[in-house]
């Protein structure tokens, strides 16, 4: 498959990276768009680690404000109205 360089700037680089690193032109092409690509694909990776630690965080604080004690069955019953019903019921 064939890449096509078509302005003189690029190409210009690509000979110049392959003249200092001895390799062909094809080799540093093929490297330095690996290398780009690594490196862009671990900022993504980090920024998305990122994201995580801070919906954990928040997640952390929501959970902090919330009474995560177990209720009695009483509490429970109280809580749907079942108290009232049977004061109703013993009417």
């Amino acid at each position: 498959m064939a890449l096509s360089i078509k302005t003189e700037e690029a190409d210009r680089l690509a000979r110049e990276l392959a003249t200092l690193t001895g390799e062909t032109m094809t080799q540093t092409v093929t490297r330095a768009l690996q290398e780009r690509l690594d490196r862009l694909q671990a900022e993504r990776r980090a920024s998305q680690s990122v994201i995580a630690a801070g919906l954990l965080q928040v997640a952390e604080e929501i959970r902090e404000g919330f009474d995560l004690k177990p209720i009695s069955k009483a509490e429970w019953d109280a809580l749907w109205g079942e108290d009232e019903i049977e004061d109703l019921s013993k009417r």
